[in-house]
């Protein structure tokens, strides 16, 4: 993904791809690539990405988000994997370690959506949460490990004549980093239309 200018308004993201097998070679991540594609396809407004493949290590993944919001100073993390019920699945218990506050809606949400899909979405354990320090917050999200479910999640399900069945997520996205002091983000509409209250809208760029 192109890495834009930072200024003010540059949303930055960082993406934590969580996979043993990926982290040591044995195969390609697909995790940030898929992520880093989505985003330059669905957000209008500049966008930073820092990206980590780490291993399915909870003190690793820890350090990791810990790196990127308090350092890297990302506004959002994505991170994608390691979400399941096998032992080695620890993303969501690394992802609570580091929260101060959990804002549940997200994993729900993502959960209606993928059920949409396959019934073995409850399966899942995907939390969202916010890290804040002094001075900076960010909104931490766990996302599935497949590239098409995170497609899924991220955009909803929509009809053919693109009206929505279900939101996906990242239509909160744009109106929570803005609660947190982060920069106003812009969406693609034909990708996912991020909603906010008439009040927090500014007019459009001209």
């Amino acid at each position: 993904m192109t890495q834009s200018p930072l200024s003010p308004e540059t949303l930055r993201v960082g993406i934590v791809s969580v996979s043993d097998r990926a982290s040591k070679g044995i195969y390609e991540d697909q995790g940030v690539p898929a992520l880093q594609a989505w985003l330059e396809r669905a957000v209008s407004t500049p966008v930073q990405t820092v990206a980590r493949l780490i291993q399915d290590e909870a003190v690793e993944i820890s350090a990791a988000l810990i790196e990127l919001v308090d350092i890297e100073r990302c506004h959002l993390v994505l991170t994608t994997g390691g979400t399941g019920p096998a032992r080695r699945d620890v993303t969501p218990e690394a992802t609570q370690a580091v929260a101060t506050r959990e804002m549940p809606g997200f994993g729900e949400q993502m959960r209606q959506i993928s059920l949409q899909f396959v019934p073995t979405a409850i399966l899942s354990r995907q939390v969202a949460v916010l890290r804040e320090i002094e001075g900076h917050a960010a909104l931490i999200i766990n996302l599935p490990g497949q590239p098409k479910a995170i497609s899924e999640t991220l955009e909803g399900l929509k009809r053919e004549d693109g009206s929505v069945v279900v939101s996906g997520i990242f239509a909160a996205v744009p109106y929570c980093i803005d609660l947190i002091g982060g920069p106003y983000i812009e969406t693609r509409d034909a990708v996912v239309k991020g909603f906010r209250p008439k009040s927090a809208r500014r007019p459009p760029a001209v």
